[in-house]
């Protein structure tokens, strides 16, 4: 079959608008006017492979398509960046550590409450619950504690890269060697996570516009939502954080990245000063019927 698209066919400023619309409906991402150009050349090879002739085609597509669902699905894939790696940020995980974790394990002992739900939102090919199992599981206080890391993405693909468990150099470039030695074994194609780690996290698809889905896993001690909320504007943004708000227990704790601010976006969430970092919090008052 020969296409009939040519290499570097131009979007028109109205199918730039519906696709772009149709994208933020479904999951939140927002490209600005400026971004026109980055989404036609991410979206071409769509395109090529639908054997659609234009980009109004494949508008309609988005919205009439039996495939639509799917297809949005796949485009994921090539409208998100996934640049993460173990460890990062390690002031913020530091206060994870010496400072959150004490805290909450105190405050759920003292109600006979030995469980720790912690989500990975945004989790991309995994490093990060990873890092978050190899962490607590440093921690001597948390042996005979149920623990559950949920990484959630939007991305099929990063999240097949997740659940194999398997990373090359790039990973590892704040990594120290105690840890590589201790949780990760060599296999084809680089080094492959402890199957002890491994079961400490579960690895799901999900969609931040979700309410229900985000509602099915129940409620968290802890989020992390690292340098995810930047590819929304800012009612996208309100609308997930008062959703993570509502996943969280009472005093539970959400961790985003360091670029990142809910000033302008919320004020459901205390600021919380540690000696690491600064945390935002789901108030206590909130047991007592002061928030939603």
């Amino acid at each position: 079959m020969t296409l009939s698209l040519e290499p570097g066919q131009p979007m028109a400023d109205d199918e730039f608008r519906n696709i772009r619309d149709s994208i933020y409906s479904h999951c939140g991402i927002y490209f600005d006017d400026d971004s026109k150009y980055l989404l036609e050349k991410r979206l071409a090879r769509r395109l090529s492979a639908l054997n659609l002739n234009n980009y109004r085609e494949y508008y309609h597509f988005l919205k009439y398509d039996r495939n639509k669902d799917q297809e949005m699905m796949d485009i994921m894939d090539v409208l998100t960046t996934n640049e993460t790696y173990f460890f990062r940020e390690s002031f913020q995980l530091a206060a994870f550590t010496d400072e959150i974790i004490p805290e909450l394990m105190s405050v759920k002992s003292g109600r006979g409450d030995r469980t720790l739900r912690i989500w990975s939102a945004g989790c991309s090919t995994g490093e990060e619950p990873y890092t978050i199992a190899m962490l607590l599981k440093d921690i001597p206080g948390l042996r005979g504690w149920k623990i559950e890391i949920i990484g959630t993405d939007i991305s099929q693909r990063v999240l097949q890269h997740a659940r194999r468990g398997v990373y090359t150099k790039a990973s590892f470039r704040v990594t120290e060697d105690s840890y590589i030695k201790r949780f990760f074994y060599e296999c084809d194609g680089g080094l492959k996570v402890t199957d002890d780690i491994r079961e400490m996290v579960t690895i799901s698809h999900l969609n931040l516009f979700d309410k229900t889905r985000m509602m099915m896993l129940g409620k968290m001690d802890l989020i992390f939502c690292r340098n995810v909320i930047i590819y929304f504007d800012l009612a996208a943004k309100k609308r997930v954080v008062e959703d993570f708000h509502r996943s969280l227990n009472d005093g539970g704790f959400l961790l985003l990245g360091h670029s990142e601010s809910l000033m302008n976006v919320t004020t459901l969430f205390t600021l919380r000063h540690f000696k690491n970092d600064m945390i935002y919090q789901k108030p206590e008052r909130a047991a007592l019927g002061g928030g939603p």
